[in-house]
């Protein structure tokens, strides 16, 4: 495992998000938009290719918790909101009802989601209670709204880490309580699941474990939140509480690890206008006092450069009845 030095992540922004998640790069902007979920609103920055900010964060209060964002092919974005799935066609602009949410949204919100190669809007669910894997898949095509993974057996806590591979054969998802990232074979015609499998599994959190006193004192890596994928087939996995990235073969070893500069990464995403820059979001949510006086940063937005190449950003490009 190659242990990449991290010393040299530029701060995006200085003032932090509550839960900053789902970066993407958009390329013909040269902006990078994110989400801040307990914040209620988008945001985006315009970024040079020295990794430098070009003015102030824009934000976009909307008024409630934005699980995941992607760009809509001819303009604007589509997001998942704790209420349903929207269209929006200018930045602040009206926001068009898509479909309304398949869940109870007392207990349950969509979290983690992306654009396939096709065009279609995929959005997974986090059951809030995190006592029952109630999390769903849902695939947003012309036929509507889709389950794809669901119940007990299928379904996660947190749905989370969802990615494709280059040549868009396989589908990655992720169960962040489960510390499990899962693989399965993706027809990207029909936008089919099959034939799961444990891609890469990561031992669990210590018994009593808490940040800064582990009880009893015990290593903790982290657990799989958002990720991404780049030009050579790796996933880049960002490890919550882990401090750290992991970049996995497309066979699931651990090429390499790159430390973070606060311990709870939530989102990698490769930008900029070669697509090395990676950049990752971060969250503050729900940490002790004590870490964040050490990591006053957490919630902010980083960037660093890498070696390889990410993959372009896929648009949202369907209408469903």
């Amino acid at each position: 495992m190659t242990l990449i030095d991290a010393s040299h992540w530029t701060a995006l922004t200085t003032v932090p998000d509550g839960l900053s998640e789902s970066p993407f790069w958009h390329p013909q902007e040269n902006r990078l938009y994110w989400v801040d979920i307990p914040g209620c609103r988008l945001a985006r920055l315009s970024v040079d290719g020295q990794m430098q900010a070009q003015g102030a964060v824009d934000y976009w209060p909307i008024g409630q918790e934005p699980g995941c964002i992607a760009p809509a092919q001819g303009g604007g974005l589509v997001m998942a909101l704790r209420d349903g799935i929207y269209l929006a066609r200018e930045w602040g602009g009206a926001l068009q009802p898509l479909v309304a949410a398949p869940y109870d949204i007392t207990r349950l919100r969509f979290n983690d989601g992306k654009c396939d190669a096709q065009g279609r809007f995929w959005a997974g669910s986090l059951y809030e209670p995190k006592d029952q894997a109630l999390g769903v898949l849902y695939k947003l095509d012309e036929q509507g709204l889709q389950a794809m993974m669901c119940g007990e057996k299928g379904g996660v806590v947190t749905a989370n880490g969802l990615a494709w591979s280059p040549d868009g054969r396989t589908a990655y998802w992720a169960d962040t309580a489960a510390h499990q990232i899962r693989a399965f074979d993706f027809d990207l015609a029909s936008g089919q699941l099959s034939a799961g499998r444990v891609f890469h599994q990561m031992p669990p959190k210590p018994a009593g474990w808490v940040w800064g006193h582990p009880t009893p004192p015990a290593e903790y890596g982290g657990r799989p939140d958002g990720a991404a994928v780049d030009s050579e087939g790796c996933y880049w996995s960002a490890q919550y509480e882990g401090h750290r990235l992991l970049r996995l073969s497309p066979s699931g070893e651990v090429l390499a690890e790159v430390a973070t500069p606060v311990p709870c990464p939530t989102m990698p995403c490769l930008g900029g206008p070669d697509l090395k820059t990676l950049f990752i979001t971060t969250s503050r949510q729900g940490r002790s006092p004590q870490e964040l006086a050490q990591y006053p940063a957490a919630g902010c937005v980083f960037a660093t450069r890498v070696a390889v190449a990410g993959l372009p950003v896929n648009g949202f490009a369907v209408r469903p009845r």
